[in-house]
């Protein structure tokens, strides 16, 4: 269901979710192409109780974020790939929570594009090494949104971003060609 480069959809995408995966804080947002505009739908956050045990927090994670795709007619998904941890522990819990994501995804008949968290950075800012701070803050401004959304849903807006971004680019070089 993964591709590097995006959907195969592409021609046709209109409607991106994107997805920050958490057990924690599962941040998620909808963004539309309108032509060249870019169109903010809706973003969250999933945040399943802390004191939950992590597989009552993978249910809740899985339950929500179906009632988001059931709520918006999205064409794909765009999520950030795995990196490399310092800790362990913490990198495993990331992987379940992007694993329940991906599976919801997949069951919904979504194809699901995956980028490294520079990538996305520097789509949104110019530098792949740029703060969440900036980020939100291009965020904002690239969905003309009165403030910068809290950090989760603002990095899952920023993948739905990029991914559009990144399909518009390549529609226009397959023009060319």
């Amino acid at each position: 269901m993964s591709t590097p480069a995006g959907c195969s959809r592409l021609p046709a995408l209109q409607s991106v979710l994107g997805i920050d995966p958490g057990t924690r804080r599962l941040g998620w947002g909808v963004v539309t192409r309108n032509g060249s505009r870019l169109v903010h739908v809706a973003h969250g956050v999933i945040a399943p109780g802390d004191s939950m045990p992590l597989p009552d927090r993978l249910v809740v994670i899985e339950r929500e974020l179906n009632e988001v795709v059931g709520a918006h007619r999205v064409q794909c998904a765009s999520i950030e790939t795995l990196f490399f941890h310092k800790d362990a522990q913490a990198a495993a819990k990331l992987g379940h929570a992007r694993g329940v994501a991906m599976l919801v995804c997949a069951r919904a008949g979504l194809e699901l594009a995956e980028y490294a968290p520079a990538r996305v950075k520097r789509t949104l800012t110019g530098r792949g090494a740029a703060d969440k701070a900036q980020v939100a803050q291009m965020v904002r401004a690239f969905l003309g949104l009165p403030a910068a959304p809290a950090s989760d849903a603002a990095d899952a807006l920023a993948l739905a971003v990029t991914h559009l971004q990144n399909a518009l680019a390549n529609a226009h070089l397959k023009a060319v060609k």
